[in-house]
C-alpha cells in the first residue's frame, strides 16, 4: 500500500480545510485518504504504473504529490476556486427526490472538463473527468487534474449527506450536541466525527478495511454506475443520517439536537461500509481508465 502523507502533511491539510465551507469536503481529510489508499490495493500493476507517471508529471504545489494527499486536492483547490464548489455533491431533496433538478438538468461538459460548467453535480463531473483520464490524447496538465478529481469525487458521492438534502444545506444547518460544550453540525458529523470514531489513522483504517472486504462484496460493489452509487448514498441519508428527526430548513435559533440512542453505532457502520465501497469503486474506475486490459470487450 502507498505510504501515507505523515503527521506534518496531514496536519497542514487539516488546518487548511478547516477554513473551507462545510459543504465542500465530504469525509474530511481522513476519509478521502482512506478511499485513495484502499483503491491503491485494488489497482493492477499497469494502472499503478500509469498513475505514478501522472502524479510524477504533476508539479502543482497545492498539496503534497503522493496519492493520499492528492485525494484532498479538490477541497483545498476549492478555497480559491469557489466556482468548483457545486461539483462535489448532488442535493437530492429527501421529501421530493428529483435527480435531474439536483444535477441542474445534466448540462453538457465544457472542453476541457476543468472549465466547467460551474452549475453541475458530482455525477456529471465524475463522468467528464473519467473520460479525460482514459483518453491518452488529454494534455498532461488536464489529465493530472482529471486524476485528482476522479479520486476525490468517487469518495464524495459515497458520503450520504453529499447525495441528499432536507432544505438544510445537506445537514449543515442541523446542530448536534456531542456532550458538554461540544457541538457539530450533522454534515460535519458524517464527514469527520463518525470516521474518526471508527479509526483516527487513515493508513491503518485502509489496511483494516482491505482485509475485511470479501471477494463477493467486491464483485457486488463493482456493479452499477455512479448514478446508481449516488442513489444508494441518497437512500442511506434518507433512512439513516436523517433518522435523527431534524425538521426541514435552516433555523438560526435552533438548539443543538442530541443523538438518538444507537445513532453513533449506526453511523460508524454506515461510514465503514461506504468507505469500503468507495475504495473498490474508485479502483474500478481507475483500472478502466488506466489499464485497457481491464475494459470488457464488446461482442
Amino acid at each position: 500500500m502507498r505510504a501515507g502523507i505523515g503527521m506534518v502533511g496531514a496536519a497542514s491539510l487539516l488546518l487548511g480545510l478547516l477554513a473551507l465551507p462545510q459543504k465542500a469536503g465530504a469525509w474530511g481529510v481522513e476519509g478521502h485518504q482512506v478511499v485513495a489508499a484502499l483503491a491503491w490495493d485494488y489497482l493492477t500493476p499497469a494502472s499503478r504504473h500509469a498513475l505514478d507517471a501522472i502524479l510524477a508529471s504533476d508539479h502543482d504545489t497545492t498539496t503534497r504529490p503522493d496519492l493520499m494527499s492528492r485525494a484532498v486536492w479538490a477541497d483545498v483547490w476549492r478555497r480559491t476556486h469557489p466556482e468548483t464548489g457545486e461539483w462535489h455533491f448532488v442535493d437530492i431533496e429527501i421529501d421530493h427526490p428529483d435527480l435531474p433538478s439536483a444535477c441542474h438538468g445534466f448540462p453538457a461538459s465544457s472542453v476541457p472538463a476543468s472549465a466547467g460548467p460551474a452549475q453541475d453535480c458530482v455525477i456529471d463531473r465524475l463522468d467528464a473527468f473519467a473520460h479525460e483520464l482514459a483518453d491518452p490524447a488529454t494534455s498532461p496538465d488536464e489529465r493530472a487534474l482529471a486524476l485528482k478529481y476522479v479520486v476525490h469525487f468517487v469518495a464524495d458521492m459515497h458520503q450520504p449527506l453529499h447525495a441528499a438534502d432536507h432544505h438544510d444545506k445537506g445537514g449543515n444547518c442541523v446542530r448536534l450536541a456531542l456532550g458538554g460544550p461540544r457541538t457539530v453540525n450533522l454534515h460535519s458529523y458524517w464527514d469527520t466525527v463518525a470516521v474518526s470514531e471508527v479509526d483516527p489513522d487513515a493508513q491503518h483504517l485502509a489496511t483494516r478495511l482491505f482485509h475485511e472486504i470479501t471477494v463477493d462484496q467486491k464483485q457486488e460493489w463493482e456493479q452499477g454506475d455512479p448514478t446508481a452509487w449516488v442513489q444508494q448514498s441518497f437512500e442511506l441519508a434518507r433512512a439513516d443520517a436523517y433518522s435523527i428527526g431534524s425538521p426541514p430548513g435552516c433555523r438560526q435559533d435552533a438548539a443543538p439536537m442530541a443523538l438518538p440512542p444507537g445513532y453513533d453505532a449506526m453511523a460508524r457502520g454506515v461510514v465503514t461500509e461506504q468507505l469500503k465501497k468507495a475504495g473498490v469503486r474508485l479502483a474500478l474506475l481507475l483500472n478502466r481508465a488506466l489499464d485497457p486490459s481491464t475494459v470488457p470487450v464488446a461482442h
